[in-house]
């Protein structure tokens, strides 16, 4: 017995000191990370100020906040969505039938009200059968909502007669043309909708129970997280945004369009997951897709001032979403 106790003693232990030598640098590395996306926006930023004009005049910085806000506004619940390891193809056909739904009502029974809870009312259903079928019938993400892209698509293009619809309600425009404090009203709610879900996502269960769904769904289910509800709720608020956003496009455009917001989806796909949102689930940040949705306003904003041809921007956009993909796999695997 005292052999051994004096064995154990005199038995050298530099393990634990060996293993928390790599802690600092472990660290500056992932601060690096968490902000390397905000140093890429503000040299991009600093960048086009510099090199194109009127990029950085009053006008140009009030027009690229409001042509990322709806963008911004969907990117937010989308968030949820990817980072509960799912996504919704369908919000651009959700935002065209949103906006000639609200137009069409508003024309019929001359009331705002009554038009824009008519548009909100179709994103909750689109929203809710999308969750119904993936979350109970398991059926993928993908194919669920790339079919409810094309159903809805086309009962917006019925909906309107295959044409645009005029809103006989000049205070309806209000909505997507007014100025509040400098700044444009879809500008505001976009902000608030930023508040909100960062809210959600970081000081409620509803958003610890969605990065905990996205990180492992058994073992979310066996934490008594009611997985598939979770996801029917991510489903329907992502609906009811993404109609929100349809309302605000159809008072700026002053009009109903069956086919606005194509390849709207992309965008805000793309935002999100340049801002840190892991297609795998489990790990996001609203910040950060704020700045990815900028960094892609920006690019998008910065083209148009010089002129690039259309086909080229479908090229750069392209390239960002196949960039923001091979960035949430760099992730992924240094995590």
């Amino acid at each position: 017995m005292n052999t051994s106790t004096d064995s154990l003693s005199s038995t050298p232990m530099p393990e634990p000191m060996q293993a928390a030598s790599p802690a600092r640098p472990k660290t500056l590395l992932r601060l690096l990370d968490e902000h390397s996306l905000l140093l890429i926006f503000a040299l991009l930023f600093g960048a086009l100020s510099l090199t194109v004009e009127y990029f950085f005049s009053v006008p140009n910085m009030i027009g690229l906040a409001l042509s990322v806000s709806q963008i911004g506004m969907v990117a937010c619940a989308m968030t949820f969505c990817i980072a509960s390891r799912d996504f919704d193809l369908s919000i651009g056909s959700t935002v065209a039938l949103a906006g000639v739904l609200c137009a069409t009502v508003i024309n019929q029974t001359e009331s705002i009200a009554l038009g824009i809870a008519a548009a909100l009312a179709a994103g909750a259903v689109i929203g809710w059968v999308n969750g119904v079928v993936i979350a109970r019938w398991k059926i993928n993400a993908l194919i669920t909502t790339l079919a409810t892209m094309e159903i809805v698509r086309g009962l917006a293009f019925i909906t309107a007669g295959g044409q645009a619809v005029g809103i006989s309600a000049d205070a309806f425009f209000e909505l997507g043309n007014a100025f509040w404090l400098g700044l444009p009203v879809p500008v505001w709610i976009t902000i608030a909708c930023v508040a909100l879900f960062a809210l959600l996502l970081n000081r409620t269960v509803y958003g610890r129970n969605t990065l905990a769904i996205g990180g492992n769904p058994e073992a979310a289910r066996l934490a008594g997280i009611h997985v598939a509800r979770v996801r029917i709720t991510i489903f329907l608020i992502q609906g009811v945004v993404a109609a929100a956003a349809g309302v605000i496009l159809a008072a700026r455009i002053t009009s109903g369009q069956p086919n606005a917001a194509q390849g709207f989806e992309l965008n805000v796909i793309s935002a999100c997951v340049l801002g840190g949102v892991s297609l795998m689930g489990g790990r996001a940040s609203i910040s950060g897709m704020v700045v990815g949705v900028l960094i892609m306003g920006t690019v998008q904003n910065a083209m148009n001032l010089l002129n690039i041809d259309a086909f080229y921007q479908y090229m750069v956009r392209g390239g960002i979403l196949l960039l923001a993909v091979a960035l949430d796999q760099l992730r992924r695997k240094d995590s």
